[in-house]
């Protein structure tokens, strides 16, 4: 009762105080002229959905900005889901935020110099925002956007396993259009930055049962141990028609395509060669095996 009286008591007062503004006053008069029309009235039927409309205007604004912070925490979870996955580190029961904590490190680079960037704070860094700023990206030639991606950003995040000082994976972010999306996802590779460990697309719009596929764990698991670079130094790993020919010589560069999904398959080997090319990590990667990571 105490609390209701209060309740109350402040309810009376935060009116009273309203009342003090012309155009509180102004607005009163004309709710209860609406209120006293009939309900057969255009006026008050249209008065009473405008109404309507702007409370759940207000309150659906309101949720969206209270919930904003919950879900930027979900974002965040999930891409550090989606990075353990890819190393190989996720299983059922796994503490996503400890274990991401303790074995991945993420380092923002130069794409051109293949140099690590100390100036940004990685941990705040939106490399797919940055791709959308033209201070932070450059526009990416036609004749070179193999991945039909436009811009690229100045500056990647990448991701480490570490043990102690030694790197065990590198996981590289890659993206490109295939039939009816861009793919976001990651490639993980061994330290040799030759050898593929696993890939997954985290955020893809492709047709369901056919290049949707690229989500399947078992096409997933065909990447493993797969080789990039040709002896040429050219890349060399893309998806083919049909099934790998394991007694091929070039079979460590090949991968399963997409049954019934020409495209997407197509699209999935022009982000892999982007990527790895000198457009893309292969200055990095190069720092990496010689161990002139700066």
């Amino acid at each position: 009762m105490h609390n209701e009286k209060k309740c109350c008591e402040h309810y009376a007062k935060l009116i009273a105080k309203l009342e003090t503004y012309e155009q509180y006053r102004k607005f009163a008069a004309y709710r209860d002229r609406i209120l006293a029309l009939s309900n057969d009235s255009l006026e008050k039927t249209i008065a009473i959905a405008v109404s309507l409309c702007l409370v759940c205007a207000v309150l659906v604004s309101m949720a969206a900005v209270a919930l904003k912070p919950m879900q930027v925490d979900n974002k965040a979870f999930d891409m550090k889901k989606n990075i353990l996955d890819v190393a190989g580190l996720l299983n059922a029961d796994t503490d996503v935020p400890a274990a991401f904590a303790k074995q991945i490190e993420a380092k923002l680079v130069d794409m051109e110099t293949g140099n690590y960037v100390d100036k940004l704070d990685v941990d705040t860094y939106d490399q797919r925002k940055a791709a959308k700023d033209p201070a932070q990206s450059i526009e990416i030639p036609k004749k070179k956007d193999i991945a039909s991606i436009k811009r690229k950003a100045k500056i990647a995040k990448v991701y480490l396993v570490k043990e102690g000082d030694t790197i065990k994976s590198i996981i590289l972010p890659v993206h490109g259009y295939g039939l009816w999306s861009t793919m976001y996802g990651f490639l993980a590779l061994n330290a040799d930055g030759q050898t593929v460990q696993s890939i997954n697309f985290y955020d893809q719009a492709e047709t369901p049962g056919l290049g949707g596929e690229v989500v399947n764990p078992h096409w997933r698991a065909l990447w493993k141990d797969k080789k990039i670079y040709a002896e040429s130094g050219d890349v060399a790993l893309g998806l083919i028609k049909g099934n790998v020919d394991p007694t091929k010589a070039d079979s460590a560069y090949k991968v399963d395509g997409l049954a019934g999904a020409t495209l997407t398959s197509a699209g999935v080997t022009n982000l892999i060669r982007y990527w790895m090319s000198n457009e893309g990590f292969a200055p990095y990667l190069a720092k990496v095996r010689t161990g002139g990571k700066s």
